[in-house]
């Protein structure tokens, strides 16, 4: 077998999983009115967790001299050691399940164990499936294929991986940790130009950073996060995108920065602008068998206007420009450079409590086009979450399933005890722009 290592930017995933809640990722499988019975979900993830080899692999570093640290099976897995039966008292209720969504969230995983961890909550009317990972095994769009492949519709080929599978020696990896830097030395150029694109991904250049104005969403955080979701119709989310000449995610994020403005101007606040950090996928495809991080990331900085059409113009302007790039993802490189600096030095964790380059974060997936199905069972809706660690108190993540498009608002309940507001004034704000003619 070939030798798995960390990627580049899984190393930047694990550096800064030094925070106030861990580096994880999730997203709660809601399902139709027939509740699934619960037996019938384990087999299904007994059946189907072995096509993603990651899901039965732990990270561990490798010997001194012999590079990155490296993937390897874990000979006493189990689906049943990942997966709790939840108690769901208040089945009606989608505050309950986020809370408990919110729980296996901000758990840590065990580094001891494959980094995922699965809740199924059953009611005689609902049920629900939350999976949580650690943001390491994935980025946004190799979760998604994560998803596909555990579904009833997935027809790939089965696997022929022989599991457990040895680990690779110490004479093994030292002799391709060896080949490797060879081959980093050779490519340096196009490293040292990809870097030289990167910084500009990231709106520096050669000017000096900006930095965002003082908001009190920005501001150190807890372990704790809370939930809340919006569901809007795709269909009219792209046709107000195509009449202003953009895409989906500049109307969401024109929605959720208006919705920030709202309630900041409640708290007597008025900045200038706000500043989002956007990923940028590096990959326009996922191969389960290679899961791991391809990902940079662009700040956005929107006029912090009530005018709801100037500020999709502005998004609309800024977006389009940073789209025609044709070195996608590149900031990854400075970033990893930066971060793993911080994290050698000790400073990272201080970094991230007190930085003031963004005010939040919005990522966007686009999901199955048709409902995905689970031991027969339909899968009404996927909500996503996300783990921002550092002192940003609130973080939406975006995702199109089925021909609607959920909003995730997730925040830390000190920082923003205005969840519902803020989720309700996102909600008004897509209606709002959903009207506006350009």
């Amino acid at each position: 077998m070939p030798i798995e290592r960390a990627g580049p930017m899984d190393m930047t995933v694990l550096v800064s999983d030094h925070a106030s809640v861990p580096m994880n990722m999730g997203a709660v499988m809601m399902f139709d009115r027939a509740p699934a019975p619960p037996e019938d979900m384990v087999a299904v993830l007994h059946d189907r967790v072995p096509r993603i080899p990651r899901l039965r692999q732990i990270l561990r570093p490798a010997p001194p001299s012999c590079g990155r640290p490296i993937w390897v099976d874990d000979p006493a897995f189990s689906v049943d050691r990942h997966l709790e039966r939840i108690s769901w008292p208040e089945p009606q209720s989608d505050r309950v399940l986020f809370d408990i969504a919110c729980d296996l969230l901000c758990r840590p995983l065990d580094r001891a164990r494959p980094l995922w961890r699965a809740g199924l909550l059953c009611a005689p009317h609902r049920s629900a499936l939350v999976v949580v990972m650690h943001h390491v095994l994935a980025d946004g769009l190799a979760s998604l294929a994560v998803l596909s492949t555990l579904a009833d519709e997935w027809t790939g080929p089965a696997t022929d991986r022989v599991f457990p599978s040895p680990p690779p020696t110490i004479r093994e990896l030292a002799a391709e940790a060896n080949r490797s830097r060879i081959t980093a030395l050779r490519s340096l150029p196009g490293h040292l130009r990809r870097g030289g694109a990167g910084i500009r991904e990231l709106g520096l250049g050669t000017a000096r950073p900006r930095r965002a104005e003082r908001i009190s969403l920005v501001h150190p955080t807890s372990s704790r996060r809370a939930l809340a979701a919006v569901a809007v119709d795709l269909e009219s989310l792209v046709a107000t995108a195509h009449r202003h000449g953009g895409t989906v995610n500049d109307v969401v994020l024109a929605a959720v920065t208006g919705a920030m403005i709202e309630v900041l101007h409640r708290r007597g606040e008025h900045p200038d602008h706000l500043v989002v950090s956007v990923p940028v996928a590096g990959r326009s495809t996922v191969d389960t068998e290679k899961l791991g991080n391809n990902t940079g990331v662009r700040p956005i900085a929107v006029p912090a206007t009530t005018d709801d059409r100037a500020r999709l113009t502005a998004i609309v302007t800024a977006t389009s420009a940073a789209r025609s790039s044709s070195a996608r993802a590149a900031s990854a490189v400075p970033l990893g450079v930066a971060f793993r600096t911080l994290h050698r030095t000790g400073l990272f964790r201080f970094f991230i409590e007190h930085q003031r380059l963004v005010h939040t974060f919005e990522t966007n997936l686009r999901g199955p086009s048709s409902a995905l199905h689970l031991a027969g069972h339909r899968i009404d809706a996927v909500v996503p979450m996300v783990a921002t660690p550092g002192n940003v108190g609130v973080t939406f993540a975006a995702l199109s399933y089925a021909g609607t498009l959920i909003v995730s608002v997730i925040a830390d309940p000190q920082a923003l005890p205005e969840l519902d507001p803020l989720a309700d004034a996102v909600n008004q704000t897509l209606t709002r722009l959903a009207k506006i003619v350009p």
